[in-house]
C-alpha cells in the first residue's frame, strides 16, 4: 500500500508521527485536566493541521487570591514545533466556609462514615479513598485539626471531594451541638470547633409511683438521663432502692433543648419536688453572685451532703445488726457494716472527699480501702476485686470517684460491697446515721436567694394547676 503513496507524503507523514509523540510525552498526565488536542494529516497536500478542543469549565471552589493564579495558568502556552499548544486547567481548592454543598455553590462529593467500635482514623481515611499521607497532612494542620485523632463510637466523619478527587475539608460531628471542622486553604488543612446553640424551653412533668421510678418517669415522659438527675439531687435524703414507696409523687420543672424547631434532648432541671412517704423535699437550682450554681432547698440548705447515702445503688444483702451471726463462721458476731449484693466488677464510690488511710490486703476484708474524713470520721470498703487506679496509701480521693470494684476476696459466700460508716471509731448504722450537710446559702446572699426562692416556688405552683404548697416549706425543709 505505501507504493502508491510518493516518498516526499511518507516523509510527511513520518514527520507528522513525531510531532504527535513529543506533543503526548509534553501534554499533562490523566490526573490533570487539559485541552483536548487532535491532529489532521491531508497526505495529499503533506499538511499537519492541529486542532485544540477546550474541555467543560470546571467548577469554581477556590480559595480568595486563588483566582488570579488560575486564570495565570490557563494563559501559559508552551508551542511544540509552532503548531501544538497546550494549556493546564487551573487548579482547586475547597472554598474556606464550605463543607457541604449549599445554594449557589459548586456540588462537591461527600462521604459520610458512622464511626464503630474498632474503627481508626487511618481505617476511615482508606474507606474514603485517601492514604496516610494525607491523613497526616490534615491532623498537622493548624487550628484545632490535630483532635481529629480523639474519634468516639457514634460520631460521624463526613469528606468532602472537589472536582479532582483531592480532600476538600472533613468534618466530624460529635454530636448535634458540637462538630469538628477541618477546611482545605492555601495555607493546607485548618480545624476549628464548631458549637451551635439550642432554644430552651421551660418544661413540666410530674408524675405517681406505682412499681418503679423508671417506670414512672418514662410514663411521664422524662428520658434516663433526667430521671438519673432526679435521683443525684435527692438521692443525698433519699435511698431510691429501699425509700421509695408505692404512691410516692415526683414533679419537675426542667429545661427542653430545641435545634431548628425540633426538640432533641433535656437541658438542666430547674426546680423539683420529690414527695417520699408523704414529705416534701423541695430542690432548686440557685446560681449565686460569683456564679457558682447549686441545688438548694427554700430554706437555703444545700441538698448536697458531706457523705453520699450509699455507695453504690444496690441491694443490701446483709444490713448493719450488732447481734447478727456469721455466715461462714456461724458464730454470734457484729455485723459493723452493709452488705451491698453486685455483680463483679461493678464500680465502688468513695462518699466523700477524704484522704486513703489504707489501701491493700486486710485480713478477711480482703482487699479493702479505708478513708479519713475528718470530724473523726472513717469509712470502709471491702472485699473488693480490685483497687482502682492510683488508689495507693496517703492519697486523696473525692466524692463520687470510684476508688474499687466489687468482688469477692477475703472470708466470703460471695460477690458483694461490705461498707461500714464509723465516728470516733465506733460503727454506726451507714442507711440511718445524719449525714452532715454541704455549706448553706452564705448569710450575704440570704435576701436574694429568699426573693429567688418565692419566685420559683409560685413557677411550681402556677404549674401544676396552683396547687398550693404545705405552709411549712417557708420554714421548713
Amino acid at each position: 500500500m505505501f507504493k502508491t503513496f510518493p516518498k516526499t507524503h511518507i516523509t510527511i507523514a513520518a514527520a507528522a508521527t513525531v510531532v504527535v509523540t513529543t506533543a503526548m510525552m509534553m501534554s499533562p498526565s490523566a490526573d490533570v485536566e487539559a485541552k483536548r488536542m487532535s491532529i489532521t494529516l491531508d497526505l495529499e497536500s503533506g499538511a499537519a493541521t492541529t486542532v485544540v478542543t477546550s474541555p467543560p469549565a470546571l467548577p469554581t471552589l477556590l480559595v480568595p487570591g486563588a483566582q488570579a493564579k488560575a486564570t495565570q495558568a490557563s494563559n501559559t502556552a508552551t508551542n511544540v514545533n509552532s503548531n501544538l499548544t497546550t494549556a493546564v486547567a487551573p487548579s482547586t481548592a475547597l472554598a474556606a466556609e464550605a463543607l457541604l454543598p449549599g445554594p449557589g455553590k459548586p456540588a462537591i462529593d461527600v462521604q459520610s462514615f458512622d464511626v464503630r467500635s474498632g474503627d481508626t482514623l487511618s481505617s476511615l481515611f482508606k474507606k474514603a479513598g485517601f492514604n496516610d499521607g494525607i491523613m497526616l497532612s490534615v491532623i498537622h494542620g493548624t487550628g484545632e485539626a490535630k483532635k481529629l485523632q480523639r474519634l468516639y463510637a457514634g460520631e460521624t466523619l463526613r469528606f468532602a471531594t472537589d472536582s479532582e478527587g483531592s480532600l476538600a475539608g472533613i468534618e466530624l460531628q460529635r454530636s448535634k451541638l458540637e462538630s469538628l471542622s477541618i477546611t482545605h486553604g492555601e495555607d493546607g488543612f485548618v480545624g476549628k470547633k464548631v458549637v451551635r446553640k439550642p432554644e430552651v424551653q421551660t418544661a413540666f412533668t410530674s408524675g405517681t409511683i406505682d412499681g418503679s421510678l423508671y417506670l414512672a418517669a418514662r410514663a411521664a415522659g422524662m428520658d434516663d438521663r433526667l430521671t438519673m438527675e432526679m435521683a443525684g439531687i435527692f438521692g443525698w435524703d433519699i435511698d431510691f432502692v429501699y425509700d421509695v414507696r408505692k404512691g410516692d409523687r415526683f414533679e419537675v420543672v426542667y429545661e427542653e433543648l430545641y435545634l431548628d424547631g425540633e426538640k432533641f434532648g433535656s437541658g438542666r432541671i430547674l426546680s423539683a419536688n420529690f414527695v417520699n412517704r408523704g414529705e416534701d423535699n423541695i430542690a432548686m437550682l440557685y446560681t449565686d453572685a460569683r456564679g457558682e450554681t447549686d441545688y438548694y432547698s427554700p430554706t437555703g440548705s444545700s441538698m448536697r451532703k458531706a457523705f453520699l447515702r450509699v455507695p453504690l445503688n444496690a441491694r443490701v444483702s446483709s444490713p448493719f445488726n450488732l447481734q447478727r451471726r456469721h455466715p461462714v463462721l456461724d458464730v454470734v458476731r457484729p455485723h459493723e457494716g452493709t452488705d451491698y449484693a453486685a455483680p463483679p466488677g461493678t464500680p465502688i464510690k468513695a462518699v466523700g472527699n477524704g484522704r486513703i488511710k489504707f489501701a491493700g490486703w486486710k485480713g478477711g476484708y480482703g482487699r479493702t480501702v479505708v478513708l479519713s474524713h475528718g470530724d473523726n470520721i472513717t469509712t470502709l470498703y471491702a472485699h473488693m476485686s480490685k483497687l482502682a487506679r492510683g488508689i495507693k496509701n496517703g492519697g486523696r480521693v473525692k466524692q463520687g470517684e470510684t476508688i474499687g470494684y466489687v468482688g469477692s476476696s477475703g472470708m466470703v459466700t460471695g460477690p458483694h460491697l461490705h461498707y461500714e460508716f464509723r465516728v470516733n471509731g465506733a460503727p454506726r448504722n451507714s442507711r440511718t446515721v445524719k449525714l452532715p450537710d454541704a455549706k448553706p446559702i452564705p448569710k450575704t446572699e440570704l435576701a436574694r436567694f429568699e426573693k429567688f426562692t418565692q419566685q420559683q416556688l409560685a413557677q411550681l405552683d402556677d404549674l401544676r394547676g396552683n396547687e398550693k404548697l404545705p405552709l411549712t416549706l417557708a420554714s421548713g425543709k
